[in-house]
């Protein structure tokens, strides 16, 4: 199947990247939204994004004007068009909010298009669920998405071949490289990430060490280009807790319980860098 039409689903920090991305690839992309006023954060950010790129002599500003205008904001999912060849999920981590969207999705979009979700670790089999199991797939894209060259596709229990073919060559197209990974609980990148996140989380909690020093070792000592706890914030504390949770509640197994220090962080509304307090502070 040949993709010519993306419609995104959500603005927010993935939904607009992935739109930027495709744009900027001159696809055609709608950019749906549930108000107004998200779709014009959603629109700036991905100016200032190109403006980025410019500066940096990476585009021209004739790259840019083309890319905004591949983009066309959509106001409520039940406008989102029928002829979309791809539909992209891209809301917070949220089961039950997705699959009521894509049970939406499914009455309006035309039977052949391919259905896909952003989701870092919720269950592909279960969100296509009596929704186009063939033709539905994981996209997880790595955030800034314009930057990060990484797409995990996921391959759900009922996932073709087609579909995943067709998205591996898309995601080649994009620029981005695509790894195959079947749907067990946080597929591969969080599945490694968040137990370790969460163990410099309970090495914290245990006053092994400072936060600044436990990033240190691991930036240092390992060559990670920033220290868990610093990741943790950028990431967001809440989308680490619900990661750790679909770990421990997806294979039972105690190894992934989340750290009571994070459960207790995300229940203050300290959340990193969003909410200007995490393991670090930051302005504005």
């Amino acid at each position: 199947m040949k993709i010519k039409e993306v419609s995104i689903i959500g603005g927010g920090t993935m939904g607009n990247g992935i739109a930027h991305v495709f744009a900027q690839n001159n696809f055609k992309v709608n950019l749906v939204e549930q108000e107004q006023r998200f779709i014009d954060k959603a629109i700036n950010t991905i100016s200032k994004n190109l403006d980025r790129q410019v500066k940096k002599e990476s585009i021209t500003v004739e790259i840019k004007e083309q890319t905004l205008s591949n983009i066309t904001p959509i106001i409520g999912i039940v406008n989102t068009p029928a002829d979309s060849d791809l539909v992209i999920e891209a809301i917070y981590e949220d089961k039950q909010v997705k699959h009521l969207i894509f049970n939406k999705l499914n009455n309006i979009i035309k039977a052949d298009s391919i259905f896909a979700s952003n989701t870092s670790s919720i269950s592909i089999t279960e969100l296509s669920a009596d929704i186009r199991g063939e033709q539905f797939i994981g996209m997880h894209f790595m955030n800034p998405v314009p930057i990060m060259k990484l797409v995990e596709i996921i391959r759900g229990y009922t996932t073709n071949d087609a579909t995943f073919n067709t998205i591996k060559e898309l995601s080649i197209k994009l620029g981005k490289t695509p790894v195959e990974v079947f749907d067990y609980p946080g597929f591969i990148s969080n599945r490694i990430l968040m137990p370790m996140i969460n163990e410099a989380i309970f090495a914290l909690m245990e006053n092994v060490a400072s936060a600044e020093d436990i990033d240190t070792v691991m930036k240092l000592g390992m060559n990670h280009p920033m220290g868990p706890l610093t990741l943790a914030d950028f990431i967001g504390l809440d989308v680490c807790l619900s990661i750790m949770e679909v770990l421990y509640n997806g294979f039972n197994d105690s190894k992934y319980r989340p750290c009571p220090l994070l459960k207790k962080m995300v229940a203050a509304k300290k959340l990193g860098r969003k909410s200007g307090e995490g393991f670090f502070k930051y302005k504005n």
